[in-house]
């Protein structure tokens, strides 16, 4: 009998250390998350699975070209997937397909194909804590050209890590996401 309580606590012990260790770093430093939908293809495609660093915003700002997770601002239980593209205080308008920061063309040749264009006519002014989001496949995505600006509040992180799954050699390919340099 006495083996058996020995067993046990030892055993509690370790599941609870595994949960004080393991459960802040979930709920605090990084999330998963499950792509759905085709918004941000071609470089996140549906059922890939993505670590969200959560903590790095708390030590600096977002970045320009930066993927995020956030919550949809009209609906904050839903989570969206999208990238940033024009920063607080800019002036962003979408013409002719090119997205424009501050009355510049910007550049998304790294991350974006070339023969991809912005649907839509617009110009918003961003204030203090508004970011600009759009997803990669502008033709297919649901962000702030429809939604408007988004706060700072809503973000919930950055996209540290892409595992994909695929179905020839290597059968997973694991990546870390870059930030595009502007």
């Amino acid at each position: 009998m006495k083996g058996i309580l020995s067993f046990f606590w030892e055993l509690f012990k370790t599941v609870f250390l595994a949960l004080v260790i393991v459960l802040p770093i979930r709920f605090f430093v990084f999330e998963p998350f499950v792509v759905k939908g085709a918004s941000m293809e071609p470089n996140f495609y549906q059922g890939d699975y993505l670590i969200i660093d959560k903590l790095s915003f708390h030590f600096r700002e977002p970045k320009r070209g930066e993927v995020i997770v956030l919550r949809y601002p009209l609906n904050p239980k839903q989570r969206f997937i999208k990238r940033i593209v024009a920063l607080p205080g800019e002036e962003i308008a979408i013409e002719g397909g090119k997205v424009k920061v501050n009355g510049k063309i910007l550049d998304e040749s790294k991350y974006l194909p070339n023969f991809v264009e912005t649907p839509g006519d617009l110009e918003v002014s961003l204030s203090q804590n508004q970011y600009f989001v759009l997803g990669d496949n502008r033709s297919a995505s649901f962000d702030s050209r429809q939604w408007g600006p988004l706060q700072k509040k809503e973000i919930i992180g950055r996209v540290l890590l892409d595992f994909r799954l695929k179905p020839s050699f290597p059968f997973l390919v694991v990546q870390k996401i870059p930030l595009p340099v502007y």
